[in-house]
């Protein structure tokens, strides 16, 4: 567990995290990061656009299901 503070930056409230914590997410100065609420009602901080996660599960279904027909084109 990671002990983070919120302190006030500009006119908004923020949190610093430590570098062990950028590295591992591989994020850097500038990166966008999401806040996505889980089920459970906890929250979740990750570097993936879980609406781009959705639209790509629906482009790998859509490939899956016209595989022959992409074979063919991509001759």
């Amino acid at each position: 567990m990671v002990d983070l503070k919120v302190r006030k930056v500009g006119n908004s409230l923020g949190v610093v995290l430590p570098r062990e914590v950028l590295t591992k997410l591989h994020i850097g100065d500038g990166d966008k990061v999401f806040l996505t609420e889980a089920p459970d009602g906890s929250y979740r901080i990750t570097p993936y656009d879980p609406e781009f996660e959705k639209q790509m599960r629906l482009a790998e279904e859509g490939m899956a299901r016209y595989r022959n027909t992409l074979r063919t084109l991509a001759e």
